[in-house]
């Protein structure tokens, strides 16, 4: 890194617990520490330290290798499972190189000989917790990639272009957003770009509060404790910790239970979560984005949202128009899906003909932009062309209806007239032409006109 490019500030919000027999060593190490992060606690031994555990999580364990009754090691392995998300530097007066050896083996982040500088711990310190930030981050990317998610909003309608505007705007500022809209019309993508442009080190942490059952929703975003509640064997951290720094997406926010909606509006107010089980609070640094496919104002007349926290979340509100309500947006949207499956399924992308097109912006997208996507990957698989979708999910018109939408200008009502006529005809264009009462020559130019644009072109040429 060069002399000019600042180093990324580390998140406050760390948990840190030193282990050591020697009280002077705890007190140095506390007071050093707890200027950088928001909780250090110390420990005499591993009796100490486990009963800290059990009520806490700690990011980082700082641990003196030979303690009272048990090696630093020993403990270390036998914490070695699933639930243990803590990194480890361990300490030691004792020069010797297999102990050195065994530790890095059994997974530490770092090793340090003692008497040692303050800077040289503050920078194993830092090393740890960056790689930390890195495996999160590693982590988050991966299941991006294998999602498939892009982040540009596609659209350039004049209710995109107002999105667009205040993502930019509202993006760099740390205020909680309520992103509204039907369900697959993309409130997460949104999310995403809002993080995007935050400038925001941490990770960008969805959650779909309707897909985690109720019981389980205040584990999964707080953490618990050791013991908290059946099955809870170690202490673990929430997505709240684990969005440090970063962005935690509340999607569905809607389904969240009454009393799940107290503790956030708590979480909210206070900028700290409480894990289950646990008797402290850790502060956080995370920006919450919330989204919801219902009117959460009418949620609460009904009783079922809390005013307070609609309140709370409703800072700024951004409403993603549904895709009837912008069928401008349809032809782009399925070029970028053409090209994005057919590079995925690794087979030929579709040719879109004017006529297909025109059909997908008259068509409703009762789905959104997930319907619109689902439809272009099945056409793809299959390998029909596109009208074979049209033919297989054409509505039928009611007794009385107009054979074709009142919103349709003359053109395409006459080329839907034409054709239907030529179809009765079973394609015989010059008894099609005399029912119409035109010239055979006529139907033709229609004809090249409506399918073989190239060829017209040349003719006036």
């Amino acid at each position: 890194m060069n002399q000019n490019e600042a180093a990324k500030p580390l998140p406050t919000a760390v948990s840190v617990l030193i282990v050591d027999d020697e009280p002077g060593m705890r007190s140095f190490l506390k007071k050093a520490l707890s200027k950088k992060f928001a909780l250090v606690e110390t420990a005499g031994s591993v009796e100490e330290a486990e009963q800290l555990r059990s009520r806490c999580h700690f990011d980082l364990l700082i641990v003196d290798i030979r303690l009272p009754g048990r090696s630093g090691i020993d403990w270390h392995e036998a914490l070695a499972d699933a639930e243990r998300r803590s990194d480890i530097i361990f300490m030691t007066g004792y020069a010797d190189m297999d102990v050195a050896i065994q530790a890095l083996r059994a997974g530490a982040s770092d090793f340090i000989m003692k008497p040692f500088h303050l800077e040289q711990m503050l920078k194993a310190v830092d090393r740890a917790i960056e790689r930390r930030l890195l495996k999160r981050e590693n982590l988050m990317l991966r299941r991006e990639v294998s999602i498939g998610y892009s982040s540009n909003i596609i659209g350039n309608s004049e209710a995109m272009q107002e999105v667009k505007t205040i993502i930019a705007r509202v993006a760099p500022t740390n205020t909680v957003v309520l992103i509204e809209g039907e369900s697959g019309t993309g409130k997460e993508l949104v999310a995403r770009q809002l993080h995007q442009l935050s400038g925001r080190q941490g990770p960008f942490v969805p959650v779909n509060c309707g897909a985690i059952a109720p019981e389980l929703l205040e584990s999964e975003l707080f953490g618990h404790a050791a013991g908290s509640f059946t099955g809870a064997k170690g202490a673990r951290e929430g997505l709240f910790s684990f969005a440090s720094g970063g962005t935690i997406f509340l999607d569905e926010i809607g389904e969240m239970p009454l009393k799940m909606q107290t503790a956030l509006l708590r979480v909210l107010e206070q900028k700290a979560i409480r894990p289950v089980g646990s008797e402290k609070e850790v502060s956080i640094d995370v920006r919450v984005v919330a989204a919801t496919n219902r009117k959460l104002a009418d949620e609460v007349e009904a009783g079922n949202f809390r005013r307070d926290l609609y309140y709370r979340l409703n800072v700024l509100e951004i409403r993603i128009p549904p895709l009837r309500e912008r069928p401008e947006d349809v032809v782009e949207l399925t070029h970028h899906f053409t090209r994005l499956l057919g590079a995925e399924l690794g087979m030929r992308e579709l040719v879109w003909s004017h006529e297909d097109l025109t059909k997908l912006q008259q068509h409703e997208w009762p789905g959104n932009i997930r319907e619109l996507r689902n439809m272009i990957e099945r056409c793809i698989l299959l390998g029909k062309p596109p009208a074979e979708y049209w033919k297989q999910n054409a509505k039928v018109p009611e007794p009385g209806q107009f054979g074709y939408p009142l919103e349709w200008p003359l053109k395409d009502v006459e080329k839907h007239h034409v054709l239907a006529v030529v179809e009765a005809h079973a394609g015989n264009k010059s008894a099609a032409a005399r029912e119409l009462g035109v010239s055979r020559k006529t139907l033709d130019r229609k004809f090249k006109e409506w399918f073989d644009l190239d060829a017209i072109q040349g003719e006036e040429d």
